[in-house]
């Protein structure tokens, strides 16, 4: 499952990678979503579902438990002002909301150009005994989407982390 696949360049490069993978897609932009279909049809990916909806509603009502083998979450809005950061993706809540939903193996892969959101994140899941992992290199299969390399070429890091369900 993908968690906000932006304007869909990198899912859909990666659903290519993995033909035979089903990949779940939870989007509320409009465009976005758009923008991934129009690019999954001039491929001819057929490997994606997308389901326009917020993913605390669609996990909470519609995913099974261990229904995922994994869940990607790439360049989350890291709410950067302190007033904001309630309303950041990766607390604790959330955590225990996708734990159920990840097969046993299952993990989280989340990507983020901004270093104060990968250092709250890592102390989330440090906090939280659900989740096993860390800091991880970028996968090979990961592209660099149009939005990670503006965050590049603004001299932003990327941090890539893997948590696996324990």
């Amino acid at each position: 499952m993908e968690i906000g696949s932006g304007m869909g360049e990198a899912t859909a490069q990666i659903a290519a990678h993995f033909p035979a993978t089903g990949f779940l897609v939870i989007e509320v932009h409009k465009p976005g979503i758009g923008a991934l279909m129009n690019l999954c049809d001039k491929a001819g990916t057929t490997n994606i579902k997308i389901i326009e909806e917020d993913v605390h509603v669609i996990a909470r009502d519609s995913l099974p438990d261990q229904s995922l083998d994994a869940i990607h979450l790439y360049f989350p809005d890291p709410w950067p002002k302190v007033r904001h950061h309630k309303r950041r993706i990766v607390q604790e809540s959330f955590l225990e909301l996708i734990h159920p939903k990840l097969k046993d193996g299952g993990y989280i892969h989340i990507a983020t150009d901004w270093l104060a959101y990968a250092e709250s994140m890592q102390r989330t899941f440090a906090a939280c005994s659900l989740f096993t992992g860390g800091v991880i290199e970028r996968p090979q299969w990961r592209p660099i989407s149009k939005f990670e390399g503006q965050g590049i070429r603004k001299g932003h890091t990327v941090t890539d982390m893997k948590y696996f369900k324990n």
